[in-house]
């Protein structure tokens, strides 16, 4: 498959850290978003970036390339980018700090096995499945090709829709659950321009519903605004 870009370095300005305002009495690794505020959504926090490159170019479609190999290059750059920012939190979920998996306004995210079955479990276990169940995607040679002259499978672009509805439900947990553990941590530039690219990558190529993303329209349309 194709190569995918990586982010620039951010310069001096964009890595200053703001400190957490007025959420700074929580205890970190404490799942406790059952409230009104959503500090994500603070003025000060929603313009931190890494970058300033124009995330519309990154998106499209370049002139000459395959679909496809576009979707499964950047599938697998979405999957790294994520995976490794979900892990840098995974001590602070924990079973004990979230008991389900869920996003903004406490919505519930269900795995279904290969039976069909939907099953409720701990956060840290839903995205276990997840990042496994993508992972072995990828790996796999006959969905995700990586000789020259192989074909891509029909249904290609619903499996790159799952993949992405998985990694989208990742991001919206960390905002919704672990966002003071990122603002400690100085993770907010990092989250939002994840977040945007894969927005923004989504949209330009149809691969998730508006019902799948609502929860996070919020913060969608505050980024939007910056970019």
């Amino acid at each position: 498959m194709g190569g995918c870009h990586s982010y620039p370095s951010a310069t001096e300005a964009d890595g200053k850290t703001l400190q957490p305002s007025g959420i700074g009495n929580e205890k970190l690794g404490i799942n406790n978003n059952n409230q009104e505020a959503r500090p994500y959504l603070q003025e000060q926090f929603v313009c931190q970036r890494i970058t300033h490159a124009d995330m519309f170019v990154l998106t499209a479609l370049p002139p000459g390339v395959d679909k496809a190999e576009w979707l499964a290059s950047n599938t697998v750059a979405f999957f790294k980018h994520i995976n490794l920012f979900s892990s840098a939190l995974s001590e602070f979920c924990t079973p004990s700090t979230c008991p389900t998996a869920c996003g903004p306004d406490n919505t519930v995210y269900f795995w279904t096995d290969d039976h069909g079955r939907k099953l409720k479990c701990s956060a840290p276990l839903y995205f276990d499945y997840a990042m496994s169940y993508i992972q072995e995607l990828l790996m796999d040679e006959d969905v995700f090709p990586t000789k020259a002259g192989s074909v891509f499978p029909t249904g290609f672009v619903f499996l790159v829709q799952k993949v992405f509805l998985l990694l989208f439900r990742t991001l919206a947990h960390i905002y919704w659950s672990h966002y003071r553990e990122a603002l400690a941590l100085g993770l907010q530039p990092h989250l939002n321009t994840l977040f945007t690219h894969l927005t923004l990558f989504c949209r330009e190529h149809s691969l998730l519903d508006q019902e799948d993303t609502e929860p996070l329209q919020d913060l969608i349309t505050a980024l939007g605004q910056q970019v």
